[in-house]
């Protein structure tokens, strides 16, 4: 039995909620918010027997194995160590943080502390994107020539006022680091090693600190290029969320609302899953797909076997280093070389 303590009670929790009581050899034993009414209104609805507001007496307790953080991204690593140093696995939303600095402490707590790292990047569990990387691992694309990230939604000022921390450098990150983070993982998880970045972001609508709008553009080691455009000024709800990947041998495009829809796929070869390739889109009602009921299996899985996490803190400093980068270009005005 895995027992499990969250930390944030707010908008994401919801997923991480709903996806561990469909598991089996898994529970959560209490959950901490510092605003005592969500967090005993989580206790309530999913039946969990212990609700705190202070994060240290979550992390006292003797029964949890692990910690799921699900607050502010500039929070995740705070309290990250926190879990680690009180020998807790951890599991932390994305981004994993806002700054790789902050990020690499992360990671070196937790070896320290010889506890799992785990980053919920669970857009790359989609059928429809492990679909893609088969195709990409087993060269059917042949070389990669060009990967076209889009997202376009919509964000409306209302969404950045719910919560003071949204929009901000310290806290969340603008487009690219909050909204846009699993398409960016996407690209570089496709593509491979990057070699530069260079881009352009702004804040033209919103009254936040960070950016609403940006497209970056990636050079691979490999020579394929990349173009992630964002922008969460769509008029006036959610338009696209897609990636295309063009290659010597193949064209294939994922998108739907949560890059969970297959909508080109055509390759000069021909397997037997190509027949029934529309099996592997879903259709989930919300930008957050799906994804976290097979994230959480996966996490069970290695914690039970004390084995090497399917995405662990390396993944998540990969993107999160693309998403530092794609800012310190656009705040210096030059190309970065990583």
């Amino acid at each position: 039995m895995v027992r499990i303590g969250l930390v944030g009670c707010g908008r994401i929790s919801k997923n991480h909620f709903t996806a561990i009581r469909k598991l089996q050899d898994v529970k959560i034993v209490g959950c901490c918010d510092i605003i005592g009414e969500r967090a005993k209104e989580a206790a309530k609805t999913y039946n969990i027997p212990y609700w705190t507001t202070n994060y240290e007496d979550l992390l006292k307790r003797e029964d949890i194995d692990l910690i799921s953080i699900c607050t502010p991204s500039g929070l995740h690593p705070e309290h990250g160590i926190m879990a680690a140093n009180h020998g807790k696995h951890v599991l932390t939303e994305k981004p994993m943080a806002v700054r790789l600095a902050d990020a690499d402490k992360l990671i070196k707590a937790c070896d320290q502390n010889n506890v799992l790292l785990f980053v919920v990047l669970q857009n790359r569990l989609n059928p429809s994107i492990q679909m893609v990387k088969k195709a990409i691992d087993s060269g059917r694309f042949g070389k990669l020539f060009m990967i076209v990230a889009n997202v376009f939604w919509s964000r409306p000022q209302e969404y950045y006022d719910l919560a003071e921390w949204r929009g901000t450098w310290d806290l969340d990150g603008g487009a690219f680091c909050n909204q846009a983070s699993h398409y960016v993982d996407l690209v570089q998880w496709f593509g491979g090693p990057v070699a530069s970045v260079m881009a352009q972001t702004d804040t033209l609508a919103r009254k936040i600190e960070a950016e609403d709008t940006g497209s970056a553009i990636i050079k691979f080691h490999s020579g394929c290029i990349a173009t992630i455009n964002v922008s969460m000024l769509t008029y006036p709800r959610n338009l696209e969320g897609s990636i295309t990947i063009i290659g010597e041998k193949g064209t294939a495009r994922v998108g739907g609302i949560a890059a969970n829809e297959i909508l080109h796929w055509e390759f000069s070869d021909t397997v037997d899953a190509d027949a029934i390739v529309n099996e592997f889109s879903t259709h989930p009602d919300s930008v957050y797909g799906f994804g976290h009921d097979a994230y959480y299996q996966s996490v069970i899985h290695s914690v039970i076997k004390e084995e090497k996490p399917l995405i662990d803190g390396d993944a998540g400093r990969k993107s999160l280093e693309l998403i530092e980068s794609i800012y310190v270009s656009s705040r210096k005005q030059k190309v970065v070389i990583l």
